[in-house]
């Protein structure tokens, strides 16, 4: 073969080449999933933030204070210018005190009219309970006993005196009242003893604490250890602890002046 052969066919050889290249490989194109059209959520609205309640202020720290007594009165204290008499009516003690308290203010009224302005009842938180001219002293309702400090109390604002009648009374509050010259109608048992209470039920169905030898006294003046009282014009000094005792007995009643 001549060298004009070769050149021929290897020019059709590159030829059948090229056209080989020329045609694309077919590849396997992965098919794109279609983006999910992502379905917005609703942007969550902000809560807005809760304004924060004022914190507690801090209570301020408790100064350390001196406790100061609740009354103040001098060690001791006696008043002038009380007189009494004898009780007329062997049951009419708190009538006779209340006389002699009542002059003392300056208010002038006879026994036997303050006596009988009082009401009476079966219950002497309400009025006077037996017959003051006949009865004997020492007994407890329904029977013969006298009156508690309220009824007391109203018949002495009846005449114009600014009397009130209070039960749980202190001994510290009874020597501020004696040391502004203000002496105090008293119920205690006989003198300055001690008798068992009852609880009385009455005709309505209320009820009264009641002890047999109930009695009136007028507390006039005190000391450290002891407490001046008068009854029936006469003047007694007793240990407080015994006047406590039978002070007691029917719940510290009595009726002062204010």
């Amino acid at each position: 073969m001549n060298k004009h052969f070769y050149r021929a066919f290897f020019a059709l050889t590159l030829i059948l080449l090229s056209a080989c290249q020329a045609q694309p490989i077919e590849t396997a194109t992965a098919t794109a999933l279609p983006t999910q059209t992502s379905t917005a959520s609703p942007t969550a609205t902000a809560v807005p933030s809760k304004t924060p309640e004022p914190s507690a202020t801090p209570a301020p720290t408790a100064m350390l204070v001196t406790p100061t007594p609740p009354y103040s009165y001098p060690e001791s204290h006696y008043i002038t210018g009380i007189s009494g008499h004898m009780q007329t009516y062997e049951l009419g003690c708190e009538a006779s005190a209340a006389v002699d308290w009542a002059a003392f203010f300056g208010v002038s009224i006879f026994e036997s009219v303050f006596q009988y302005s009082l009401p009476l009842s079966d219950n002497p938180d309400l009025g006077y309970v037996g017959e003051v001219t006949t009865d004997a002293w020492g007994q407890i309702p329904p029977y013969a006993y006298g009156v508690h400090a309220a009824p007391i109390a109203d018949a002495l604002v009846a005449f114009d005196l600014p009397a009130r009648a209070v039960t749980g009374y202190t001994i510290e509050e009874v020597k501020r009242d004696l040391a502004n010259n203000k002496p105090i109608i008293a119920w205690v048992i006989g003198n300055m003893e001690y008798s068992e209470p009852v609880e009385y039920l009455d005709a309505q169905g209320r009820t009264a604490l009641v002890a047999p030898y109930e009695h009136v006294v007028i507390l006039t003046g005190y000391n450290q250890t002891h407490l001046r009282y008068m009854n029936n014009g006469k003047f007694f000094d007793t240990p407080i602890e015994v006047f406590l005792t039978s002070w007691g007995v029917l719940g510290n009643m009595a009726v002062i002046y204010e």
